[in-house]
C-alpha cells in the first residue's frame, strides 16, 4: 500500500483496516473517545435529516450509520472497501459498494448527504463534494467533514508519529489533506452555500486522555458543550452543512 491516493490502494488500506477497525469502537469501547464523535457526528445529521433520506458516503463497518438509521426516513451507505461493507450488512445495513467520486446513484436522489473522515483522504476531494451535491435534492443539505489544521488534532498529527493500523499498516498508507474552513469554501459548488457547521474534538488532544472513567466524563462534556460555540472552527474534525438550492 502507499500514499498516492489510487482507489486501489484505498480499497486495501481500509481492507486491512476493517480487521482491526473496531476494537476500540462501539460496543468494545462504551462511552469512550470513538463514541463520542459518533455521537456528535449522528446528532449533527439528525438536525438536518430526521425522518428524511439520508445518504453517507464512507459509511465504513455502519457505526454512524447504525445511529442515523434511528430517526431518517431512510438511511443508505456507500463505501470502497468490501472489508468494511461486510460488517455493515452484519449490522441489518442498507449499504453497497462505491466510490466517492463517482457515486452509483441517479441525481437529487437523497434529501442529506453526508461524509465522516473520507473526504479528507480523496485527493479530487471537490469532485466529491460535487457528487455529494448531484445526489442531494434541492433544498437539501451536504454534511462534509474535512480534518482542520488550525486544531489540537491537526498539531499532533503534523508532528506527531503515523498512528499504527494493524501489524502491516500505519496512517501513513494512506492519502491525508486538511483544510481550513476557509479553504472549505472554495470547495462549495455552485448552487450551494454553507449555513451551518459544527467542530468535533475542539478541546481533546489526544484520544489517550479519554482511556479513564474521569478523563472521559472531563472531555466528553466540554467537547458537547463546545461542538457548536465560537470555538467550533478549531475542531479537528470540522464539519460544513452546505445547503443546496432550490
Amino acid at each position: 500500500m502507499d500514499a498516492s491516493g489510487s482507489e486501489d490502494s484505498n480499497r486495501a488500506y481500509y481492507d486491512e483496516f476493517s480487521k482491526t477497525y473496531e476494537n476500540q469502537r462501539g460496543d468494545n469501547d462504551p462511552g469512550g473517545y470513538h463514541e463520542l464523535l459518533d455521537e456528535l457526528e449522528s446528532g449533527f445529521v439528525e438536525r438536518f435529516g430526521s425522518r428524511r433520506d439520508v445518504l453517507e458516503i464512507g459509511c465504513g463497518t455502519g457505526l454512524v450509520l447504525e445511529r442515523i438509521r434511528r430517526f431518517a426516513k431512510s438511511a443508505k451507505g456507500v463505501d470502497l472497501s468490501p472489508g468494511m461493507l461486510e460488517k455493515a450488512r452484519e449490522r441489518g445495513l442498507d449499504v453497497e459498494i462505491g466510490n466517492a467520486t463517482r457515486l452509483p446513484f441517479e441525481d437529487e436522489s437523497f434529501d442529506v448527504t453526508c461524509s465522516f473522515k473520507v473526504l479528507a483522504h480523496i485527493p479530487d476531494v471537490a469532485q466529491a463534494v460535487s457528487e455529494m451535491a448531484r445526489v442531494t435534492r434541492p433544498g437539501g443539505v451536504l454534511l462534509a467533514e474535512f480534518y482542520n489544521p488550525h486544531s489540537l488534532r491537526g498539531l499532533v498529527k503534523r508532528y506527531g508519529p503515523a498512528g499504527k493500523i494493524t501489524d502491516g499498516a500505519d496512517e501513513g498508507h494512506v492519502f491525508t489533506s486538511y483544510h481550513t474552513p476557509e479553504q472549505v469554501e472554495a470547495l462549495v459548488p455552485a448552487g450551494c452555500r454553507i449555513i451551518d457547521s459544527r467542530g468535533v474534538r475542539i478541546a481533546t488532544p489526544t484520544a489517550l486522555v479519554m482511556r479513564s472513567r474521569f478523563g472521559r466524563r472531563i472531555f466528553s462534556g466540554i467537547e458537547r458543550a463546545l461542538c457548536d460555540s465560537p470555538l467550533r472552527r478549531f475542531g479537528g474534525f470540522w464539519i460544513a452543512a452546505i445547503a443546496k438550492g432550490r
